[in-house]
């Protein structure tokens, strides 16, 4: 076993040896009472607008822009409309079911632009109420226990996870465990370019655990699969401020650009699929006040810690579960996941972590009744 897994591994066993209160024992002294209990019952409509307009262009351009496709107990999509001076036409990924805008233009289109607007209801979901559901049929639930590019559920991966749920129970004890160990473990890393790529082999064979939400979450589902737990990211966006007052929770509706946020789920037999998000928690560590908290019962982290296992708050809708999409006449493989706007002309793709160079804008407006 080389030497960095080998010490990796002694590392997080010995945290496992501890309980959970011995793991962040170290904890600063609170500071702030906060509160952090999303309650499920009340939907929320928003209208969520992408705009792309391309103002640098070299020969023919394809846009491609993710469009929100779910409809469960959370989240209700209602309706999609759009406009553009292009060629347009809704696609949806035939293995994966990622719902998306695909729109190309001619060399001789002069400005040209594509713009869709989504009408979606979302909900606060809890670990405290369960959720209506009907069981999943085993294949979907096999599509959701598979290896991904990004995410491999042998060698290092299934070590790790049997690590770390060796004493588990049941499925839920096996998430409880994955959920601690991620958030003991994992780091966010403000550095680090849009929401990461989700690259659970290397994260876990280098030591390096920093990422975003896209790396952390892709880390717990990974681990879930791997001892045969199904899991899947959710990949969406922020639509406006958290009703709890956390600034790193929230979204500005006049500027969603840089919103995007990836959740996760796991499916348990007598629950369905249960809301999960120690990426959120990570960052509430790193980057909700001035000092880096480091213990997940600090009085501004535990609301959080305690909330996201089973629970998120309704101000943020999905787009897809999907891994390894495939893009209507992209001209690479697939991507790891669809979450930002995609475009390419005869020179290449753009850059979808830079909104300004690439010139997208997201909005979002709450519709009252």
């Amino acid at each position: 076993m080389p030497y960095q897994r080998r010490q990796f591994l002694q590392v997080f066993s010995s945290a496992l040896a501890s309980s959970s209160s011995a793991m962040f024992a170290q904890s600063p002294a609170p500071q702030t009472e906060r509160q952090f209990a999303p309650a499920a019952g009340q939907w929320r409509t928003f209208d969520v607008t992408t705009r792309v307009n391309i103002l640098k262009k070299t020969g023919k351009t394809k846009v491609w822009i993710p469009v929100p496709s779910l409809n469960n107990a959370w989240q209700k999509t209602l309706a999609n409309s759009h406009s553009s001076n292009g060629n347009t036409r809704m696609h949806k990924d035939a293995f994966e079911g990622a719902l998306m805008l695909y729109c190309d233009f001619d060399a001789a289109v002069e400005k040209p632009f594509v713009e869709i607007t989504s009408r979606v209801l979302t909900q606060n979901r809890s670990f405290n109420e369960a959720e209506p559901f009907k069981p999943e049929y085993p294949n979907a639930l096999k599509h959701f226990m598979r290896s991904t590019s990004m995410i491999p559920t042998d060698g290092i991966v299934l070590a790790t996870a049997k690590e770390i749920t060796q004493s588990a129970q049941s499925d839920l004890d096996k998430v409880r465990a994955i959920y601690d160990w991620v958030v003991l473990n994992a780091w966010r890393e403000p550095t680090v370019k849009g929401c990461g790529e989700g690259d659970v082999q290397s994260m876990l064979a280098t030591g390096n655990l920093g990422g975003k939400c896209a790396d952390i979450n892709a880390l717990f589902v990974g681990l879930c699969r791997a001892v045969g737990v199904p899991a899947r990211d959710v990949y969406g966006l922020r639509l406006g401020p958290s009703a709890f007052g956390y600034k790193e929770l929230s979204g500005n509706p006049d500027k969603l650009q840089s919103a995007q946020h990836c959740r996760a789920e796991v499916y348990l037999n007598d629950r369905g699929w249960l809301a999960m998000d120690p990426a959120d928690v990570a960052k509430v560590m790193r980057q909700e006040t001035s000092e880096w908290i480091r213990s997940s019962t600090h009085a501004v982290v535990e609301p959080v810690y305690k909330g996201l296992f089973g629970g998120w708050e309704g101000n943020w809708m999905g787009f897809n579960t999907a891994h390894d999409v495939m893009l209507p006449q992209f001209s690479r493989q697939r991507i790891s996941f669809l979450m930002y706007p995609v475009a390419e002309d005869e020179e290449g793709r753009l850059d979808s972590y830079s909104p300004d160079d690439f010139q997208y804008r997201i909005t979002s407006k709450e519709v009252l009744s």
